[in-house]
């Protein structure tokens, strides 16, 4: 009798495995949903279109606009993958400003909207939390790596979009004291584009900010 119960218990345990959904996956929310993944996907079949009447828009060429399909399609499987967060670190030997969630927000809920951080130097952002965004000062040069490689150079003032999926890395150059990025294909988001605060302060203003991102532990 007692092996007959033991064998019953097992029985019930694994179907349980079997039928029911692990809460982390079941609360989980569409990557639909994300306003961040629709924008992308509409990118992709506008350039998908353009490539195929080799047309050129935007002021990319056909060779451009091939690069940026690449680029997208990077990050879409990302999104699929379940990484649905940027990630920020900074080695610029100052305080970084950040854009991340809004404070509040559901874990299942997204929005367009963003709230201002403050990261501190040699620090990374938190996994799972999502660095959505850098603010450059206004009295700070920068230069990123644009599509087709070379150097670009961005004045301060600016919001820099991290991409889901990507661990975006600052840092200063000694011998320029420019601020330089790991990654090619920098977005330069402006006012008119985000519904996010963009201040207009100088880095001595950033410096003087208590540090408030969450980060990884060391």
């Amino acid at each position: 009798m007692k092996a007959f119960k033991y064998f019953l218990v097992l029985a019930v345990f694994l179907t349980s495995l079997i039928f029911v959904q692990p809460a982390s996956l079941a609360d989980r929310p569409k990557i639909s949903k994300n306003p961040d993944y629709i924008t992308l996907t509409e990118q992709l079949k506008s350039l998908k279109k353009a490539k195929e009447k080799q047309a050129q828009i935007e002021d990319y060429t056909p060779e451009q606009i091939e690069q940026k399909i690449n680029e997208l399609e990077f990050q879409k499987y990302a999104f699929e993958s379940g990484i649905d967060w940027g990630q920020c670190t900074n080695q610029t030997g100052k305080t970084l400003a950040i854009y991340g969630p809004e404070p509040n927000l559901d874990e299942d809920e997204y929005s367009n909207g963003a709230a201002l951080y403050f990261l501190g130097d040699s620090q990374t952002t938190e996994d799972r939390w999502n660095c959505k965004g850098v603010y450059l000062p206004s009295d700070v040069n920068a230069v990123a790596i644009n599509s087709d490689g070379q150097g670009q150079e961005l004045t301060g003032g600016v919001v820099i979009k991290v991409p889901n999926g990507t661990n975006l890395v600052l840092k200063t150059n000694p011998d320029t004291s420019a601020v330089e990025f790991n990654q090619a294909g920098t977005q330069v988001v402006k006012s008119d584009q985000v519904n996010w605060f963009i201040p207009n302060v100088s880095q001595a203003v950033v410096d003087a900010r208590v540090t408030n991102a969450p980060t990884k532990k060391a």
